[in-house]
This record gives C-alpha cells, sequence and structure tokens, in this order.
C-alpha cells in the first residue's frame, strides 16, 4: 500500500485569501462573521454571514473559461491555483502525468436561481449562455478546473452535506494508497451567497445573536444558540509518497487514517454511535491509539444538539488522554461543503506554525463540553498529529488523521 503525502494547500476564505492572511487570523483569534443587510431585507431571520472577497479572473483566465465558473468553482480555482503553486506542479508537470481531481460541493444555488429568474423574466432560454449550465451543475468545480488545468486523473464531485470536503480528501487518499493514482486535487468549495441558504434559515439553524456578529458562533458553550453560514474553497494535493521523493517535493503532512460510517437513523439530528465508530476506524487505519492524537479540529458548528453528540464522542474516545481540542468554525461560521477540506488547511498552518488556534467565544461549558480540554486561547505549542471531524445531514460522518512525514 503506498503511503499518502500532502504537497500542497489552498485557500480562500472568510479568514483570508492565502495561507499567510489565514494564519494571522488563525493565531489572532480573528473571526470572518459580519452582519449582511441584504439577508435582513431578503427576509432571513439571521443576516449573519462569514465575509468572503469574489476575486476578479479578468486578466487571469480568458472569456471562455471564466464563462461556465460558478462562485464556489472561482473560489476553487484560486485556491487550486495556490496549492498547486506550493506543491510546484506547473502545467508542463500536469500535462505528462494522470493528475485527478476529487472535490466536495453540494450545491450551485444561485446559478441556478438566476437562471431560473431570467427564464421567467423573458420567457426565453436561449438568453441564458452557454456558461449557465456549467454553472448550475452539481459538478461545476470539478468539471470547470479539470478543462482549466487540463486534468487526465480521476475527475469527479463528492456530495456528502457538511462532509463532502472531507470524503474528497479520504477517498483521494485511498486512491493513491490502492496505486489507483499518483497525484489528486482534492478540496471543498462552499457557495457564500445568500440563495445557498435561504432553507438553513427556514428551519432555524442560524444563529439570531446579531448584535454581535463575531461572537455569534461559539461551538461548544453553553448559550450557543445555531450556526452562522461560511463558505469559499479550499484544496490539499495529495500525492504518493513515492512520487513526492522522485521530484523533490515538499511534505507537509501524511495522510494515515480515514474513517467513515452513517448514522443509520434521523436525517439531520446526529448520534454518537456513528461518531465513534467512524472516530475508531480513523484510529484502526491509522495504527494510532489515542494517545497519539494531540490535537482534534472538531467539527462543532455551534448548534445546541449537534457539539452535545460530539463532545460526548470525544470524551468517549478520547477521553483518558485529553487531546487539545478547539472548532475553527468559532472564528469562520461553518463552511458547510468546504469545512472538511479547509479545517485540515488550517490544522495545517497550525501544525507548521508551533500554534493550536483558539476556540473562541466560548465562556461557560455544558455538562458534556466541560469533560474536553479545550483551547479558548491561541496556545503556542507544537504538535505532530491531528485529527479532523466532518459530520453532515444524512448522518453522514468522516474523520481524518494528519500526521507530520517521518521517514
Amino acid at each position: 500500500m503506498n503511503r499518502v503525502v500532502i504537497t500542497g494547500i489552498g485557500i480562500h476564505s472568510c479568514l483570508g485569501n492565502d495561507i499567510e492572511e489565514v494564519r494571522n487570523s488563525l493565531y489572532k483569534g480573528q473571526s470572518g462573521i459580519v452582519f449582511d443587510q441584504e439577508r435582513k431585507d431578503f427576509g432571513f431571520r439571521s443576516a449573519l454571514t462569514g465575509k468572503v472577497s469574489l476575486p476578479d479572473l479578468k486578466g487571469v483566465l480568458g472569456r471562455r473559461d471564466r464563462l461556465g465558473l460558478s462562485e464556489e468553482a472561482i473560489y476553487a480555482y484560486v485556491a487550486t491555483t495556490q496549492a498547486l503553486a506550493q506543491a510546484k506542479m506547473d502545467e508542463d508537470f500536469i500535462g505528462k502525468n494522470e493528475v485527478g481531481i476529487l472535490y466536495g460541493n453540494d450545491s450551485s444555488a444561485k446559478a441556478v436561481m438566476e437562471s431560473i429568474d431570467l427564464i421567467r423574466e423573458k420567457k426565453d432560454t436561449t438568453l441564458l449562455g452557454s456558461g449557465s449550465i456549467f454553472q448550475s451543475m452539481n459538478c461545476t468545480v470539478t468539471m470547470n478546473l479539470s478543462t482549466i488545468f487540463k486534468l487526465k486523473g480521476i475527475n469527479f464531485t463528492i456530495s456528502a452535506a457538511c462532509a463532502s470536503g472531507s470524503h474528497a480528501i479520504g477517498l483521494g487518499f485511498h486512491m493513491i494508497q490502492s496505486g489507483l493514482q499518483d497525484q489528486i486535487i482534492c478540496g471543498g468549495a462552499q457557495e457564500v451567497n445568500m440563495f445557498a441558504f435561504g432553507s438553513f434559515d427556514g428551519i432555524g439553524a442560524f444563529s439570531t445573536n446579531e448584535a454581535v456578529p463575531v461572537a455569534a458562533s461559539r461551538p461548544f458553550d453553553k448559550d450557543r444558540d445555531g450556526l452562522v453560514p461560511s463558505g469559499g474553497a479550499a484544496t490539499v494535493i495529495l500525492e504518493s509518497l513515492e512520487s513526492a521523493q522522485k521530484r523533490g517535493a515538499t511534505i507537509l503532512g501524511e495522510v494515515k487514517g480515514y474513517g467513515f460510517s452513517s448514522n443509520g437513523e434521523h436525517i439531520s439530528n446526529p448520534n454518537l454511535d456513528g461518531q465513534v465508530r467512524a472516530l475508531h476506524m480513523a484510529l484502526k487505519q491509522a495504527g494510532l491509539s489515542t494517545s497519539d492524537i494531540q490535537y482534534i479540529n472538531a467539527h462543532a458548528t455551534s448548534t445546541p444538539i449537534g457539539d452535545k453528540y460530539e463532545a460526548m464522542a470525544l470524551h468517549k474516545v478520547f477521553g483518558e488522554s485529553r487531546p487539545m481540542i478547539s472548532s475553527t468554525k468559532s472564528m469562520t461560521g461553518h463552511e458547510c461543503w468546504m469545512a472538511g477540506a479547509s479545517e485540515i488547511v488550517y490544522s495545517l498552518i497550525m501544525m507548521h506554525n508551533d500554534f493550536v488556534a483558539p476556540n473562541i467565544n466560548f465562556a461557560n461549558p455544558d455538562e458534556d463540553s466541560a469533560k474536553l480540554n479545550l483551547v479558548t486561547d491561541t496556545k503556542n505549542t507544537g504538535f505532530d498529529c491531528f485529527l479532523s471531524n466532518s459530520f453532515g445531514f444524512g448522518g453522514t460522518n468522516s474523520s481524518l488523521i494528519i500526521e507530520k512525514f517521518k521517514n
């Protein structure tokens, strides 16, 4: 079985537009959450959102390439460009190798809404233009990026709710481990526009603590009242160890384990058993014990029931070893389809800069979070091995374990 390593990362989120900006935000515990008056005017109960800039790709890509890019595909292009540059995979390398792409995405609401609104107004579908279909399909990221970067390997989208980005990395890990591919671009993307989140707001999933936006996302805190939507894109370049060493690539980490499960119960409520099984599978596959995991980036989205069950699962599995735990969603909000990928990037940034980002807005523990070793202020400490959790609607669970590379 091939060893699988990470040779490049890229990020475009509410914490920053590149690795350096994001590193500074993580270290400072700086939130990217704002109040969006447009959402309130539109009829949202909660107008909170992560603030993510939309890159202008004029002069970067030609019109034909830009035409089919949805909002989330634009974010993914920027993150992937960063990651490929760090991995030193240029056009010549990609042209000579079967580089694949597996990306997490589970909506393209804005493109669909704009198309339907135009048809309804003009009564003429031909006015949509040729780019509309490529923006509105759920595989908008992989179809666009595979074309733009001229990729020749595996090419499809993983749709698994808020675990999409994590499962994309996990599946890429298995593809390379089994020898089916040598290099895969993995990641997750999430549109930030209000059209993507109306239904979430309608079921009362969002925090309504609008008075102080940066304090609204409160993972594990007793007074949490819901998540804050956010998005962007994060890319992780996975590569076989043999490939990375052959070309002298810098190795940022090694993927050691991928645990997955389905709860098999309620469509939106979590359960303890499913999460625990995913955690145990990741540990078993990695050949590691609970004491080897030094830091956990929790899924914790700031919902009352979600955080409760994850705290219970973490205590059940890691209660004796008590690793450091924080949820970067306290700063980013819930980046949904991209979260499983972005939190790998955030954790890698921390690991390589010897600090643990804080779980901000944590003032009062509840009976479950009180049992965890939560980091509430930036902690200057090194760690060599971390785990990242991602759980989604439909009871889909994913746990990834990443370790500093050791020969």
